[in-house]
């Protein structure tokens, strides 16, 4: 009879449901002051049209979400679009990722002939995106755009103390700048983080140490390997293995 193998250990995985971001008010940073600027100005957009452009995790969605939430704008996905859609103020998300081009072709016409607003964001200016109809690659070249960059170090360790508030994790502050100092810098990463370590916590009965977010967050770059074992008497935990004598 062959012998039954133990179950592999199971790390835990980034979890993907997750909000991305932060879902309360924008926090103001020299990384999207310019977007925020643009985004008060709507009767300032040329041909009233803008786009938010960035890199994944640095908030183009949640602006969006919220401009389209102040003012009473339909809220479309880009992938999602299709026909032709009826003409209205509207924010489309994922604009760069579109399969009917050309939807997006008549959904920005329809808005310049009734001078409505269109919002669109996407990860690169609308001028490089690849399309392939040559009127909607004109209408994307004449879109205003403006850019939003990686969230600044103070932004980043604000995002984390409020995330874990919300969550109400009394984590020390020698805790967090250390994982600030491991975690990606993206505002994603740290939403995501921080509910992985909630679930850790909750788990172990415990409070969040070094220790604990080592073995939380072990299949992350940052945290593989194990440093600063010696520290995690100091955040209230105990080290893996005593001190020889």
């Amino acid at each position: 009879m062959a012998a039954i193998e133990p179950a592999p250990t199971r790390q835990l995985a980034l979890p993907l449901d997750l909000p991305p971001v932060f879902r309360g008010p924008v926090l103001p940073d020299r990384s999207n002051a310019e977007a925020q600027a643009w985004l008060a100005r709507v009767e300032a957009w040329p041909v009233g049209r803008l786009a938010l452009f960035g890199p994944p995790g640095v908030g183009k969605s949640h602006l969006l979400q919220l401009q389209a939430g102040a003012r009473g704008w339909r809220l479309l996905s880009g992938p999602a679009l299709r026909g032709v859609p009826e003409p209205a103020p509207t924010a489309l998300d994922d604009a760069d990722a579109i399969a009917d081009e050309a939807a997006l072709f008549h959904l920005i016409n329809a808005c310049a002939a009734q001078g409505l607003p269109l919002l669109l964001a996407g990860r690169s200016p609308p001028a490089r995106w690849n399309v392939a109809l040559p009127d909607l690659a004109s209408r994307l070249r004449a879109t205003a755009a403006v850019g939003i960059a990686e969230p600044s170090e103070a932004l980043l360790a604000t995002l984390l103390a409020r995330h874990f508030a919300e969550r109400q994790l009394r984590v020390p502050d020698a805790v967090q700048e250390w994982l600030l100092a491991r975690l990606p810098r993206e505002a994603a990463a740290i939403a995501a983080a921080a509910a992985r370590l909630d679930r850790a916590a909750l788990a172990a009965g415990g409070a969040v140490t070094r220790g604990l977010a080592r073995a939380a967050l072990a299949d992350w770059p940052g945290f593989r390997g194990f440093d600063d074992v010696s520290m995690d008497a100091l955040d209230g935990g105990s080290p893996s293995a005593p001190a020889l004598l």
